[in-house]
């Protein structure tokens, strides 16, 4: 066993690409109450109280809020749960992904 006669080396390189990312962004409209979009962003989001409220300030005053940058996959789950629950409430609450 102790022989390399004969016997190559040879060495593979695996490079492993990162998932594609989307930024989950909230869209402004004037029927969802604020109260339920911090609600949202605390528990599809888990952002504190802090952070919800300054994204929710940014939605209301600026027409668009970023609730963070995910895998597609992750991303995609989260935009159907935004309107899931929206709709379960009765608020016409939207979002929408970029795409990185």
């Amino acid at each position: 066993m102790g022989g390399s006669q004969g016997e190559t080396l040879v060495t593979v390189e695996h490079k492993v690409k990162e998932p594609r990312q989307a930024k989950v962004i909230l869209l402004n409209d004037d029927y969802t109450s604020m109260e339920f979009v911090v609600r949202v962003l605390m528990e599809i989001f888990r952002k504190t109280g802090a952070e919800a409220e300054r994204i929710m300030l940014l939605v209301h005053e600026k027409g668009r809020g970023e609730c963070g940058t995910y895998p597609v996959e992750v991303a995609e789950t989260k935009a159907v749960q935004v309107h899931s629950k929206a709709r379960e409430e009765g608020f016409p609450l939207r979002c929408l992904l970029e795409y990185i």
